[in-house]
């Protein structure tokens, strides 16, 4: 079992590959057909919690480790507790793969498209909860790796990121199933393989949405502030000089600062600094959006995006908050003994709050965290014409946070059909078309800005219209004919034999 459980997290450690910023789409399938061949040697839901376990922690460890740094280097947390609490984090995180895997140990049976489609639809189930659970944590949801050239892409318009994971795992294990472990006639499991590929292959030729308006120019600024510095009330005054001189050198239609780019509150900014970056932006015949914090008659604090220049000014509070970073959940106050957090008691912005329009377009804006949810950032359709995310990644320094930040907006520009413009503080800054493709994005840790001219969209895409009920409804239904299934027929993996010396035959594992 031992030996079982080791390949178990080498198959978690190889998926990390197949997501930013390797973008090898394939070790996903590799790694998910891995898994269900581990699961297939084993029997009891015990073992299989094991192994799924250890493929999560793996995938996890070596997927979020970044998390770290904005504890240790950021945060100021000792090393050691540091460690920890990312051990624990990564854990918590594994017991998702982990019961998806035991149940399919418990209850597979039948013929492989039978079994394959009970691994997908659990897989999608325990992805779904924890992007819901204690507010949600989505990150490498494995159908973000499928992102374009992956055939499985052109899925995500109608099924959502969810709906690209259970397909993914669908192929996944019937590969390992019918062509690697023999499990019953190969032919229906060869051909539903088919079937998805023609069929990914057909709706990547179908435009969802269409274009709205006239294009807009667009300058999209990486201030590269560094995040040691950002907070040092000595440094203020030239982190506002910055934001300034770097808004009136690249005027343009629509002209984005990234997330908390001046670094305190709105109303304790100096005299008429607001009105300076208004003057600019309409003087460049457009406006200005930029990070900032805001606060409310009653002193709630809000991480907020505020628009000044040629439209009437507009703001965005963000409304999906960070645990531990943003505001500290019930029991959990000691955790700021240990960490230097600014800002960290904030509150949630309105679960409605309409586009800002500008330049002609109607601009969805969400703030950094927010994009990981695309069930929340389709509210705004079929309004808004344009995405925004404004973000400061800086927290994790030189890690996979950004590239991996910038795969997640190019699945939700495919969720959506609109483009995705991101402005951020240390990368990656970034235009990302309504078919995923990236068309123009900023190297990390340099100041500049990226002005291209963007084109708007309107329309409802499928996901848009029904969110990520249709995956989850699929994987429902997936699960409840597996487990049916399993109750009406005899358990393929306890036949009834004649001698112990058979029993030993059909179950080469059970030493382990």
């Amino acid at each position: 079992m031992v030996r079982i459980v080791v390949l178990a997290a080498l198959a978690g450690g190889v998926s990390v590959f197949a997501f930013a910023p390797f973008e090898y789409f394939l070790l996903g399938q590799v790694s998910l057909a891995l898994l269900t061949r581990l699961l297939r040697g084993v029997r009891g839901a015990r073992a299989g919690f094991l192994i799924g376990w250890a493929w999560g922690f793996a995938s996890f460890v070596g997927g979020v480790s970044w998390l770290y740094v904005a504890l240790n280097r950021y945060g100021g947390m000792p090393v050691p507790l540091a460690g920890l609490a990312i051990a624990l984090f990564c854990a918590y995180l594994a017991l998702f793969p982990a019961v998806a895997a035991a149940l399919f140990v418990h209850f597979r049976r039948g013929a492989a498209l039978r079994q394959a489609a009970l691994f997908a639809g659990l897989w999608t189930l325990g992805e779904a909860l924890r992007g819901w659970l204690f507010t949600g944590f989505p990150w490498l949801a494995i159908g973000y790796s499928q992102t374009p050239p992956s055939p499985l892409a052109s899925f995500a318009p109608v099924l959502g990121v969810y709906g690209v994971g259970m397909l993914l795992a669908l192929v996944a294990s019937l590969v390992a199933l019918t062509a690697w472990m023999k499990v019953g006639p190969s032919a229906t499991g060869w051909a539903v393989i088919v079937v998805v590929g023609v069929a990914g292959h057909q709706l990547g030729k179908v435009s969802w949405t269409v274009p709205a308006g006239e294009p807009v120019v667009v300058a999209l600024i990486q201030t590269n502030i560094e995040q040691g510095l950002k907070w040092r009330p000595e440094r203020l005054a030239d982190w506002l000089q910055t934001n300034a001189r770097l808004a009136r050198e690249h005027a343009a239609d629509l002209v984005v600062l990234p997330e908390t780019t001046l670094p305190l509150l709105a109303d304790r900014l100096p005299a008429g600094y607001l009105d300076e970056l208004a003057r600019d932006a309409r003087a460049g015949g457009g406006d200005l959006v930029l990070g900032v914090f805001l606060r409310d008659a009653q002193g709630g604090i809000y991480n907020a995006a505020l628009s000044v220049g040629a439209s009437p000014s507009q703001t965005y509070a963000k409304r999906h908050l960070v645990p531990f970073g943003e505001y500290s959940p019930p029991l959990f106050g000691w955790f700021y003994d240990l960490v230097d957090i600014p800002m960290s008691d904030q509150t949630r912005g309105a679960p409605d709050q309409a586009p800002m329009k500008l330049g002609g377009q109607r601009v969805a804006v969400n703030v950094c965290y927010e994009d990981l949810f695309g069930r929340e950032l389709i509210r705004s359709l079929p309004e808004a014409s344009l995405m925004l995310n404004i973000s400061n990644l800086a927290w994790y320094g030189d890690s996979f946070a950004q590239p991996q930040h910038l795969q997640i907006a190019r699945m939700r520009a495919l969720e959506t059909g609109r483009p995705m413009l991101r402005s951020t503080n240390t990368g990656m800054t970034a235009v990302v078309r309504p078919d995923g493709s990236v068309s123009g994005v900023l190297p990390p840790f340099t100041q500049g800005a990226l002005r291209v001219p963007v084109q708007g969209y309107e329309g409802l895409t499928p996901y848009a219209r029904w969110g990520d009920r249709a995956a989850l409804l699929l994987a429902l239904v997936a699960v409840g004919a597996g487990v049916v299934g399993a109750r009406r027929r005899q358990p393929v993996d306890a036949p009834k034999m004649a001698s112990g010396q058979a029993a030993q035959q059909q179950f080469p594992c059970k030493r382990d």
